[in-house]
């Protein structure tokens, strides 16, 4: 996907763990770190609001839009496969 999320960097720049953040914007750890990892598929608006507004920041300083061959893969992992 074309689309690359930097809350990492944005985390790291803030000083706050992604659990903070989880507490702060309401919503689950799990679905935070599938944010996180680029795993998913769709954002909500409110939930773009949210994190913009607990980490004083853009939507642009999120979300990224890189061309698709310059994107890192994302790794798979074997747990839970069969």
């Amino acid at each position: 996907m074309a689309i690359q999320v930097n809350l990492d960097r944005v985390l790291l720049d803030r000083k706050m763990s992604l659990t903070e953040l989880a507490d702060r914007v309401g919503i689950t750890l799990a679905n935070l770190s599938i944010l996180k990892t680029g795993k998913a598929r769709a954002v909500r608006f409110s939930t773009l609001d949210a994190l913009c507004r607990e980490l004083e920041c853009q939507p642009a300083d999120i979300l990224e839009w890189v061309p698709e061959g310059d994107t890192p893969p994302i790794p798979e992992f074997s747990v839970g496969k069969r």
